[in-house]
């Protein structure tokens, strides 16, 4: 890798870090391409981003973001997973850490603050944005149909 490369790599990760709201930093150790291609789609379909670092670029690239704190976690294979939805990355990386032990996940970061592998976890229990979204249109749309199939009872009584 060039320099101008190294330079564009760093650009785009200070980039990602500044326009991101969590980071997820986690070893890959062990796993497949075709492991990390299926680990790449589960987290896009989360609606967050996935990417392995360089540890020297990335240490760089934190400086002067809100995430600078992650800077120690970054030692051996490492890749990094971000969104601007607080849960889905946590999501993402806990569920497919269940069933691959190759992934382990270290830490991350949420707005200043550094979080840990337990914080990482219970963020990965609170349903998404999306599913909270679903929750509330349900409960809206519930006493409506109640009263439809109330009234379209009673209808078919009376005939």
């Amino acid at each position: 890798m060039n320099r101008e490369e190294k330079t564009q790599l760093l650009n785009e990760l200070n980039e990602l870090f500044s326009n991101s709201e969590i980071v997820v930093v986690a070893h890959y150790k062990g796993l497949t391409v075709s492991e990390v291609s299926e680990l790449r789609d589960n987290i896009r379909k989360a609606g967050a981003g996935f990417r392995v670092t360089k540890n020297r670029i990335t240490r760089l690239a934190l400086k002067g973001t809100k995430f600078e704190g992650l800077t120690d976690l970054f030692t051996g294979p490492t890749a990094i997973a971000f969104a601007n939805d607080p849960i889905s990355a946590c999501k993402a990386c806990v569920e497919f850490a269940k069933t691959n032990e190759k992934l382990v996940v270290l830490g991350g970061a949420m707005g200043t603050g550094v979080l840990s592998l337990a914080e990482i976890n219970k963020l990965a229990t609170i349903p998404s944005l999306d599913e909270l979204r679903a929750k509330i249109i349900g409960l809206l749309q519930a006493p409506g149909a109640q009263l439809a199939r109330v009234t379209k009872a009673y209808s078919e009584k009376s005939e």
